[in-house]
This record gives C-alpha cells, structure tokens and sequence, in this order.
C-alpha cells in the first residue's frame, strides 16, 4: 500500500515513530523494524513526491536515533596506508536491483560474520538506467539496517562520478558542472565517499605522462575541492582517483606517479590543507560486466596481480590507503582471496549479483521474457554486429531495471525467499574470501559516524504537535 498524503504515512506509523517540532522519535523499535520500516520504505521509493520525501526523511532520521549512520571510511583506508591492518580488501557493492531487500541480506551476511568493512554503492550511469536518484538509495539502504537491526556505519559510495569526454571536449565547464551538480545531491544523502572518474580526459597523444593526465589530475583536484566545500562538519569524505579507464591497457606505477603528483600540486593551489584521496582506482585486465561469448557464458580473463600489488605498494607510499580494482564479480570464484594476499584496498563487484539474481531458477520466467520483449522493443539500437540474443540481452538487461521496478520489488514471496537466500550466501562467501568477516570491531574502533541531521522535508508541518499525531 502506497499512501496518498503525508498524513496517512504519519498515522500508520505513529506507533513506533513520532515528530513533534520537527524532530523525530523513535517509540517502538521492535514496531518499526517487524512492521513500519516495510511501509516507509516502500513509500519512499514508490510514493508520490511529498510523501516520497517524508518517508525518506523518516528513515534517515530514524537511523540517526539507532545507530545506522552513513559514515565515511577514509579513516579506515588511510589507517591502512598507516599498516594499522592488512591482508584485507573491502568489497565495495553495486546493488542496482531491488536495493532494500538485496541491502537485508548483505546485512545478514554480515552479522553472520561480523564484518564491518563493506561498501555499497551506485554508479552515475547506474543511477540513470535503475531509477534511483541518491536520497532514494541511502533511504533504501537504511531502512534495510533498521530491518535487520544492523548497527555501525553505513558505508554509501558514489561510483564512477564520472566526467563524459564527449561532452568535456564540446564544453568542458559544462561537463565539470554535471558531476559537481551530482555531487551537490549526493553529499545530503549520506555519500559520504566518492570515486571522482576524470579518468576519461586521459589522452595518450602527448609524449609525457604528465601532459597526457593533465586534465585527469587537474579535474579531479578541482573536484576534491569542490566536495570538501560541500561535506558536512565533522565529516572527510573518502575520495578516490582514477588513473585509467576500466577496459583499456593496464595502469603503470609511472602513470601512478604522474597522476598524483600532479593531483597534489594542483589540490596545493586550490587552497590550505585539503585533503586528499584515500585511495585510487587502476586498471590491471578486468573489464565491468565481463566480456561475454556468443553462448552467453563469461569469457575467462587474465589478472595481473604483480601490477596490481605494486600499484597498491605505491599508492601508499603517496599516502593513501591503497589500489582499487573495478570489474571484478565475474571473475572465478578461486581468484579473489589473492585480492586481500596482494594487499588489493578495495574491489568493485556490480554484474555478478544481477547475474545470479535474473539467472536464478527461482527467477520467474515469464518476467524474465517479459524484460526481454521490452528490451527487443527499446533498446534494439544498442545491438551490435553479430551478436547474440544471449550477448544483447546480457549487455542490455541493466537497462531493464528501471522500468520494471515495481515488478521486481513485488516477485512472489518463494521467489524473494530462494533469491535473496542465495545472495545472503553470495555476500557470505565474498566477506570470507576477501577476509573482511571479523572487520566490524576493527571499523567501529577507527570510525565514528557524524550526527547528522537532514532539514526537515517541505512536506512537514513542524508548528504545534505536527498534525496531532505526537505524544
């Protein structure tokens, strides 16, 4: 049930939580997380504008007073360049699809194995294509700690806040402009880390590496400046660079070098001690979603870990905590506990979750064909020469999520049992084999989330009692 107006989703929820003067309260615990969290939740993602924004409201305020805060992890990254830990690589999680349900079991996951050093995140594109703009995002993410009564940080990650080149090279200010407006949404949100791509302006004509990441490292301290004017008190946002696109030729600790240190001269003249990046992004074989064949099976791809090692050593000798690795999820599972022994920082998995979601038994075939039709009507622009209907509809499928949201929310309750299972196991297995599990003493001990409190919504009536509904 979606409710009609602001005062509707007061009243089913006024016993667990109460407003009054514009601050929120939380009466029943146990009520919100059995029972109203459901409600505010799916208000939040499927209501109308003035109800859509309480409800978000609600949960992030109701967050606030239970201990699941969005936090930043450039504390925990930086201790690692400080070697206060080591041997461990955080997985940092695109969850595009059915975000508070996939979110619960991730949570799960974690509890099972007290892991507190995990990311989620959502990339620019993702955000386009899934139809979730930022504050939906962390209120999904949120609502689905308070489900399942996680406490600690909540880590929300912007991926990919990347500059187009295509625009870049017709209006460069203009391209700036668009992940600066992004970033000015996602800060309030709660993404408190951001992964700033300018890693597209790289231009491999010039003869020195420094002239060919000019514009990656001066872009990208513009946009460190323009983030650390904007995040809250109390709060460094973790930041990361990036010094190759994903899916072209392997980084260099030279092109490393040039990166970074171009980077900190310009982020010198910026202004007086800004902060810098927690870590940076290199490309060493993989490539985001997989390549996959004419029979729609994942093609096997060659990492190089010795690169990927000295890149992270080298990082850290510049002072961040580490090398990141994109593309990673549709790797064979016996690779990725050499993540963690080749001191990987970070390690980005996004398709393998849908993969295994949308190709699971228990994934009903009639939405399944049903996407599928939709996507021969919608996106048949996007099929190239020669490929398969397994190869478009793998490629493309992303592209479904979106519009067909409400379907995916709404799968029957065996269907959302076995699905949501197997990712619980699915986020089991990746805490485990990048050693993250028994992280969460470790996190709470080096991160203390802020205390942040988002404006009232214009949707609130905050004189009196606040539509009588208050003690």
């Amino acid at each position: 049930m979606i409710h009609e107006s602001v005062y509707e989703l007061r009243k089913s929820v006024a016993g667990s939580v109460r407003v009054s003067k514009g601050t929120v309260q939380v009466v029943d615990a146990e009520k919100l997380r059995k029972q109203d969290i459901d409600v505010l939740v799916r208000d939040a993602v499927f209501g109308a504008k003035p109800v859509k924004d309480y409800a978000r409201w609600l949960i992030w305020e109701a967050g606030q007073a239970l201990d699941a805060r969005p936090a930043s992890v450039h504390d925990f990254y930086i201790s690692r360049a400080d070697n206060r830990w080591q041997d461990r690589t955080v997985p940092a999680m695109n969850i595009r699809f059915t975000t508070y349900d996939t979110a619960r079991a991730a949570f799960r996951a974690a509890q099972k194995t007290n892991a507190g050093a995990f990311v989620f995140e959502i990339a620019r594109s993702e955000m386009g294509y899934t139809d979730q703009e930022p504050m939906e995002y962390s209120a999904a993410l949120i609502a689905a700690a308070i489900k399942e009564g996680y406490k600690g940080p909540i880590f929300i990650q912007g991926d990919h806040f990347q500059v187009k080149a295509s625009t870049f090279k017709k209006d460069p200010e203009g391209a700036i402009k668009e992940v600066k407006d992004l970033i000015a949404q996602a800060i309030p949100a709660g993404f408190w880390n951001i992964d700033i791509d300018t890693s597209t302006l790289v231009t491999l004509e010039p003869e020195t590496l420094e002239e060919q990441q000019h514009d990656n490292y001066t872009r990208s301290a513009e946009l460190t400046k323009w983030v650390r004017d904007l995040e809250p008190e109390g709060v460094t946002v973790s930041l990361g660079g990036e010094i190759g696109e994903v899916g072209e030729k392997n980084s260099t600790p030279e092109e490393l070098d040039a990166y970074i240190n171009g980077y900190k001269k310009v982020l010198a003249q910026l202004g007086d001690g800004l902060v810098g990046l927690s870590k940076i992004s290199v490309q060493t074989g993989t490539s985001h979603g997989g390549v996959v064949l004419p029979d729609g099976s994942i093609a096997k791809v060659a990492v190089d870990f010795d690169t990927l090692k000295v890149l992270g050593d080298r990082a850290r000798e510049h002072g961040s905590g580490g090398a990141v690795q994109h593309g990673a999820s549709t790797l064979p599972n016996e690779l990725f506990d050499k993540f963690p022994e080749v001191q990987t920082l970070e390690i980005h998995l996004a398709t393998g979750f849908q993969n295994l979601f949308m190709d699971h038994s228990a994934f009903p075939e009639s939405l399944k064909e049903t996407i599928y039709r939709y996507l021969d009507a919608n996106n048949a622009n996007e099929r190239k020469s020669g490929q398969t209907d397994a190869q478009f509809y793998y490629s493309t499928r992303k592209k479904a999520i979106g519009p067909f949201k409400p379907e995916l929310w709404a799968l029957p309750e065996k269907a959302k049992e076995e699905l949501y299972q197997a990712l619980e196991d699915q986020f089991v297995f990746f805490y485990k084999k990048l050693n993250i599990d028994n992280t969460k003493e470790l996190v709470n001990e080096i991160v203390k989330p802020v205390e942040y409190h988002q404006p009232v919504p214009a949707s609130a009536r905050v004189a009196g009692d606040d539509l009588g509904l208050a003690d």
